[in-house]
Parts: structure tokens; C-alpha cells; sequence
């Protein structure tokens, strides 16, 4: 495929779910841009419209071929649009999206990106449709479709803050979950090409990078050629001039390393944030999840967590109405939240996925199946109490000064700014500070006066603290 800065052909991405989607969307991106394409935030201009999609729930999945439908109405005024579905539901679904979305041209799962450009070329020189990569690899020993070196992404974010991906996949297969099915096993990326984007990403003026992965504290586990886990990623990037911030997500339980937490307490550029995921708080249910560990357990560790981290900030995810689950269960899960000390977390109901073996047990045995009503209503319930408790939080940092980074203006007010502290909290602020612009990318103190559950308000006091 043949282009000139005049015939540059556009990309349109949609992306849902998670970051670990998002940082596959900006490769996406990038490999683009090598066939001649330019990323457009208009649809109606693209020439081709990729979908990448979640499936961690069945409402995720339902909401992808939901998008789809809606596209087809423009593919119908636009015949030489081509129309990708990428992304976990692919992975998946592979040929049989076909028949719930005929005029898509291609399905490209998550462990297929770099076949990307191929696919491209062909539909669009040789106008093949009903293409499909979604097939697991066989053999995955390197990381070399995200090597830095040969794929740089095409970030869709503020300019501060980016993604950087470092291991994918994951070896747990909770019972619940799809990842391992639709993203294979865990394979970690060298350092060497970790370190080579970061250094690209200092040198393009970012000031934070956050490490993903679905395991990321398991880090270097499968590299048997060296010895290496997160704490030495942090390490390796610590040095980094104009590098202010590192943050990673999402830890397990069972692999956050007292080295890892130590790396986390003495590195100052590592910032005290985690995301640990609980799931439940009933030792049954957490049996019947898979997840590996205890209630007790999952205390023990963040104890130990807020006692060697000051000021540490933790959030996670819960599942409520897992089959099986009775009301008792479930108030163990609501206790777990004041318990482990965490300020914030993703929740959702219990949704069957395919293949997974909770999935089976439901079809098998109805008596474990959680009513509708009964998921919404605990649901209610755990989201009340995370939000009073992230309120509480929050109200103890007013009349403090914090050290946010700044992001850029407000979505809601452009004449405030917008960033993050270093525990992760949104921080809206006004500042006398001309040009207001000049601030973004620096450090800067604000003075908390308002406190809402999941955002603080303040002034800007001080360029740095």
C-alpha cells in the first residue's frame, strides 16, 4: 500500500476497557502510521474504523457488538469503509464474529496485533473482507511485536502521563476470568526495550510513566535467562532525568515481593499507590474463585503494606453475586473494604464468561446462581460503603498541601487545572499562575479546601514541594 502526504489515508479508534486495551490501541496506532495512516477523533472521516473491545463481562461484550451496529449505518453511506474488531472479544470470538457482524472486514485479536499491517494491505489493495488473526501463538518466547525499537505507539493521552506495557498475559486462571483465554500466558518484555521506550518517552517530555500488566508484579518470572522482577524495573528507570513519576498496575496478591514493597518505600519516584485486587472477602468464595490466598492472608499484606509505605493509597476490585455466594459472604466483602484500608475500587456483578469454569457451574447448577436483584442490591451496598470510606479519606487531606502533577486544564472548567497526587487521587485546582498553560508537567502544591469521594479541590500554592 502505496501513500503520499496527500493521499494519507485516517484512523479511527474506539477503545473500551481497560489500560492494558488502551496501551494496545496506541500500537496500534504506530504500526498504522508505517502503512500511511493519520489518527483522526472524527469517525465519519476515517477511511478505517478499528473497534477495540473488553470482554471482561458479558455487559463489556454486549456493548462492543452494540458499537458495531451503530458503525454499520455509516459503512452504508461510505462503501470504502473498512472496519476492524480487535481486542479481547475477538480473541475469542475468531471467525464466528462474522455472523453477528457480517460487515466487518476484519477480527484481530489481542495476540495478534502485528499482523495488523498485513491485514490492512489486503483489504484495502486487494479489498479482501472476512479476514481473521486471532489464533493463540504457539510459541511465544519474546516480546517483539511491543519492542519499542521497531513499534513506537502513537499516544492518544495529555502529554504527561503514558502507558508502558511490560508483561502480558497471566498464569493464574482464576475461575471467573477470561484473561488467560484471551491473552495467553504471562510474557514478560525484556528490560532492555522497557527501558529504551521509557527513554523515548522522557526525551518527548513525559514526566510519568505507569507500568502495565495483568499480573505486573510478576514481572520477569518467565524470564529464565536472568534474574529479574519489578523491583529492578523500577530501579532501571529511577535514574532517569526528567522522569518524576513511576507508577504500575495491576499487582496480585500472591506476587507483591517484600523486595517489590521495598523498592516501592525507598525509591522516591515510585509512587505509594497500589492496586491489589481482593475479589471477595470470604474465604469460600475466594477458594471457589481460585484466587490463592486467604482473607487473612490478603489483610496480613496490606498491614504489612501500610506499615512500611507512609501516606500508602491501595484500591482493587470486587465481584459480588459469585455463584454460590449467600448474603453472610457477601457482608464479609463489605467489611473487607474498612478493613483493608482501601480508598477506592472497580466493582461489578458477577457476569458469566464463557468457558471459564464458574460459568459451568452456573449452567450445571442452578441453585448456585445469584438473582439479578440480588447482585444489584449488594452492588448498591459495596459501592455505598467504598464511597463513604473514599469521602472519609479524602476529607483528611483538607487544609493539607499536596504534591500533584499536573495533567492539563479541566474537562468540566478550562479555567481550572486538573492532576494527580502521588497516591492517585484527581486534584481540580485554581491558580493565579500566567500562563496557566506553563504549568502542565510540573509539580506543583495545592492547598486542599474541598473534599468530594473520588476528587479533592484546592489552590495552587507553590510551583514545586
Amino acid at each position: 500500500m502505496t501513500t503520499t502526504p496527500e493521499t494519507l489515508r485516517k484512523v479511527y479508534i474506539e477503545t473500551l476497557g481497560c489500560q492494558m486495551n488502551k496501551a494496545d490501541s496506541e500500537l496500534m496506532l504506530g504500526l498504522l502510521s508505517r502503512e500511511g495512516f493519520e489518527p483522526t477523533l472524527a469517525m465519519e472521516e476515517a477511511d478505517l474504523a478499528i473497534l477495540n473491545t473488553c470482554q471482561i463481562r458479558e455487559n463489556a461484550e454486549d456493548k462492543a457488538y452494540n458499537y458495531l451496529h451503530r458503525w454499520r449505518k455509516l459503512k452504508s453511506t461510505k462503501p470504502g469503509l473498512k472496519i476492524a474488531m480487535a481486542g479481547c472479544v475477538a480473541q475469542q470470538a475468531k471467525g464466528d464474529a462474522f455472523e453477528r457482524v457480517p460487515f466487518v472486514d476484519l477480527v484481530l485479536g489481542t495476540q495478534n496485533i502485528h499482523q495488523l499491517p498485513q491485514l490492512v494491505r489486503r483489504a484495502f489493495d486487494e479489498g479482501a473482507t472476512h479476514m481473521v488473526a486471532a489464533d493463540k501463538q504457539k510459541e511465544r518466547s519474546t516480546f517483539d511485536y511491543f519492542d519499542a525499537l521497531t513499534t513506537p505507539q502513537i499516544r492518544q493521552d495529555n502529554g504527561v502521563s503514558a502507558w508502558v506495557t511490560v508483561i502480558e498475559g497471566c498464569n493464574y486462571f482464576c475461575t471467573y476470568c477470561v484473561v488467560p483465554y484471551t491473552r495467553g500466558r504471562q510474557i514478560s518484555r525484556s528490560p532492555e526495550s522497557i527501558l529504551q521506550e521509557a527513554q523515548r518517552l522522557v526525551a518527548e517530555g513525559y514526566k510519568e510513566i505507569t507500568l502495565l500488566g495483568q499480573t505486573v508484579d510478576a514481572y520477569g518470572h518467565d524470564l529464565n535467562d536472568r534474574q529479574v522482577d519489578l523491583a529492578d524495573l523500577f530501579e532501571l528507570l529511577h535514574p532517569l532525568e526528567g522522569l518524576e513519576r513511576i507508577r504500575f498496575m495491576t499487582s496480585h496478591p500472591l506476587d507483591l515481593s517484600d523486595r517489590i514493597i521495598e523498592a516501592i518505600a525507598t525509591l522516591p519516584k515510585v509512587m505509594e499507590y497500589i492496586h491489589i485486587p481482593m475479589q471477595a472477602g470470604d474465604d469460600e468464595v475466594l477458594q471457589r474463585m481460585r484466587r490463592g490466598y486467604s482473607a487473612q492472608e490478603y489483610y496480613a499484606l496490606c498491614d504489612k503494606l501500610h506499615q512500611r509505605i507512609p501516606n500508602l493509597t491501595l484500591s482493587g476490585d470486587y465481584i459480588v453475586g459469585f455463584p454460590g455466594e449467600d448474603e453472610a459472604q457477601f457482608l464479609k466483602t463489605v467489611y473487607s473494604v474498612g478493613r483493608s484500608g482501601i480508598y477506592a475500587a472497580n466493582t461489578a456483578a458477577y457476569s458469566a464468561r464463557q468457558q471459564t469454569p464458574a460459568a459451568i457451574w452456573e449452567q450445571r447448577y442452578a441453585e448456585q446462581r445469584v438473582s439479578e436483584a440480588d447482585k444489584q442490591e449488594r452492588l448498591q451496598t459495596l459501592n455505598d460503603t467504598i464511597t463513604k470510606n473514599a469521602l472519609a479519606r479524602n476529607q483528611a487531606l483538607v487544609g493539607h498541601t499536596v504534591e500533584v502533577l499536573v495533567e492539563g486544564p479541566s474537562k468540566r472548567n478550562p479555567l481550572r487545572l486538573t492532576g494527580r497526587t502521588r497516591g492517585n487521587r484527581v486534584v481540580n485546582f485554581e491558580t493565579d499562575h500566567e500562563p496557566m498553560a506553563a504549568l502542565v508537567g510540573a509539580l506543583v502544591g495545592v492547598t486542599i479546601t474541598e473534599a468530594h469521594p473520588f476528587s479533592l479541590f484546592g489552590h495552587h500554592t507553590s510551583v514545586s514541594v
